[in-house]
């Protein structure tokens, strides 16, 4: 049974709900906002602690990295000299001249070189953030079509549009 059901429940409901008085409203939005900051600086707090951590732990990570990454190049390096050679030898082998079996593997290696260059260079331009770029440009902040204006003014007219009829 509920207090709409029940009328005598609902008089002895209507004394426990009056409203607070002003002064006590006043003090338990107070206490409620001071709870709401407490919170607020506590999470501000926690995540503060866990960039630290995850900084910390990013920068060790790095490192480890990069010297794995020196191995990686000493021994990738190595073992390319060393292919390199074992084709030098084949290639003398096959009836070649050191001449030509020396250029042959140069060759290779430059392809191979003109190849990581070439993606070298992808990679680069994708770390160009353009996306960012177009962002803050739409916002006003930083318009990379500057330099773009910049180079079409100073590049000449072409005839057709140099007032040639």
């Amino acid at each position: 049974m509920t207090e709409r059901d029940d009328p005598a429940a609902g008089e002895a409901g209507a004394e426990h709900d009056k409203p607070p008085h002003l002064d006590e409203s006043v003090r338990r939005i107070g206490a409620a906002g001071r709870a709401t900051l407490d919170s607020a600086l506590d999470t501000g707090r926690a995540l503060r602690k866990l960039v630290s951590a995850d900084l910390a732990l990013a920068r060790s990570a790095l490192g480890r990295a990069l010297a794995w990454v020196a191995v990686a190049i000493v021994f990738g390096a190595s073992a390319w000299l060393l292919s390199m050679g074992v084709l030098t030898a084949l290639l003398v082998r096959f009836g070649l001249t050191w001449l030509a079996a020396f250029a042959i593997c140069t060759v290779l290696s430059l392809v191979v070189t003109g190849v990581a260059i070439w993606r070298v260079s992808v990679f680069f331009d994708h770390a160009g953030m353009h996306a960012t770029r177009r962002q803050l440009a739409r916002l006003g902040i930083g318009d990379e079509d500057d330099d773009d204006e910049a180079d079409e003014a100073a590049a000449p007219a072409p005839a057709s549009q140099a007032g040639a009829p």
